[in-house]
């Protein structure tokens, strides 16, 4: 597909010298780095300084961030007050490794963490310190319910992302375990039984019901039910707050702790502190990592007393007491507590996301723009292709009898070469954002909740001339 040339405002002429260290670096990793690599191949760039939103690469040029580590980077970049917590652990002369030992850096944390919790479990919980990816901390709560139900089922939804250890993976989209029961996860674009909204979601509430009290259903009563307030790699899809209140009421009434995966959606991502919050609903185990260690390697499970039937090195791992993640996590969670930063990302997400949508109506190729907070995606599609679902306004069975409700808008198929292309015209222009969902045709922004509303315009427009190139040269303008 023919792009438009690269131009970048933002960026100065790389030397070439600068172009040398730059490909020498990239050409060094291919030659050495594993298969296995992904952000690398399709972000070609050497970041050698940042701060905020901006990266320069080794090359000279500089990018609008809105990756941000994979939303790891709450405050984006080498932000002060992270670093000023980090720099006063390295100064006090205070161990940087200590196993699980108690150290005032941890209580600090730890205290910090407790005063953000819903409020439900805040006062009845426990924290285990996992190993330093989220991953673990998934794999930590699969075993725990496990250990403290005796049973080993789990319920998971489909297009789920929770990691990839054996465990995690077995509870992700693409698994096949049969220890785990895949349920219909509500969307509205790609709705599962072709209607969207508060129907569809309730028709995916009804299913996951019938199937736990269908005493021929093949499904045990499981261990634990996990899931995503807001699926990332699934797509961008917010979970309805009604729907995230059923499955509460529904795993309470039938006593399988809940199970709420904030790797990403945590410390204010999504407009609110804990994306649970949105819906008032408090789970029994929260998963969380990522922004919660202001940049740095950290992982946690906080749970219910209740569940806490665990021995002692029931779940360990060496680098679990990271005191310098420690520090610059509390320093960052109560950085954005204090500046109300949850609000401010649920402000300027919800203009950003009206924009968007604005822009959107002008593309063929936009199938659906998405979000909550700054957790932001826009669905490419063939506009070419023929829609999937029913044509007409109200889905009717053969028996011609109205079924509930209207449809949603019936999807075009999805266009992961026109995401890529979109990816990569926005890195032409100096804005770093990835791939997600099911064909890999979503287009994601994780930007920084330090987000400023001038950089918000430059992502917003870099972002736009990037769709319309796209578009003029696919021919769906």
């Amino acid at each position: 597909m023919a792009l438009p040339a690269p131009h970048d405002g933002a960026a100065r002429e790389a030397s070439a010298g600068d172009s040398a260290v730059h490909e020498g670096i990239l050409r060094r990793q291919s030659a050495r780095e594993s298969a296995a690599r992904t952000y690398a191949r399709s972000l070609p760039i050497v970041p050698v300084r940042a701060r905020g939103l901006t990266i320069e690469g080794a090359d000279g040029r500089r990018y609008l961030d809105c990756l941000s580590g994979a939303g790891t980077l709450a405050l984006g970049h080498n932000h002060p007050v992270v670093l000023e917590a980090i720099r006063k652990v390295l100064d006090s002369g205070a161990p940087l490794h200590v196993l699980d030992l108690a150290t005032p850096v941890k209580d600090a944390f730890t205290t910090e963490l407790f005063r953000t919790l819903p409020p439900g479990l805040a006062d009845r919980a426990r924290i285990q310190f996992c190993g330093p990816a989220g991953t673990d901390a998934v794999e930590a709560a699969l075993k725990l319910v496990r250990t403290a139900t005796g049973r080993s089922g789990l319920l998971a939804f489909t297009g789920a992302y929770h990691g990839m250890t054996a465990g995690a993976l077995e509870a992700s989209g693409g698994a096949q375990d049969v220890r785990v029961t895949r349920l219909p996860y509500p969307q509205d674009y790609r709705c599962p039984f072709g209607i969207g909204g508060p129907r569809g979601a309730e028709l995916a509430a009804r299913w996951t019901e019938s199937l736990l009290d269908d005493t021929k259903s093949g499904v045990p009563r499981p261990a634990g039910m996990i899931l995503e307030p807001v699926q990332g790699e699934g797509g961008v899809i917010p979970a309805p707050d009604a729907w995230l209140r059923r499955m509460r009421t529904l795993t309470e009434k039938r006593s399988i702790p809940l199970i709420a995966d904030e790797v990403q959606t945590g410390v204010g991502r999504t407009g609110a502190f804990w994306a649970v919050d949105h819906s008032g609903v408090v789970p029994d185990v929260m998963v969380l990592s990522k922004a919660v260690g202001g940049s740095l390697p950290l992982a946690v499970v906080v749970y219910h007393e209740d569940l806490d039937v665990w021995s002692p090195g029931a779940h360990a791992g060496t680098f679990r007491g990271n005191q310098l993640a420690m520090a610059a996590g509390a320093a960052t969670l109560a950085h954005v507590r204090e500046n109300r930063l949850d609000q401010r990302a649920a402000d300027l997400g919800a203009r950003i996301l009206g924009q968007l949508e604005q822009a959107a109506k002008e593309f063929a190729c936009v199938g659906d723009v998405r979000g909550r907070g700054l957790m932001i995606g826009i669905e490419l599609v063939d506009p070419t292709g023929e829609a999937s679902g029913p044509a007409d306004a109200d889905a009717v069975d053969p028996a011609g009898d109205t079924l509930l409700g209207a449809p949603s808008a019936s999807p075009l198929p999805a266009a992961p070469a026109l995401a890529a292309a979109v990816r990569d015209a926005c890195l032409d222009r100096g804005l770093i954002v990835e791939l997600g969902g099911r064909h890999s045709s979503v287009v994601r922004l994780l930007p920084p909740l330090t987000l400023t509303d001038e950089q918000a315009a430059a992502v917003v427009d870099r972002l736009t001339d990037a769709l319309a190139a796209v578009a003029r040269a696919a021919h769906c303008a």
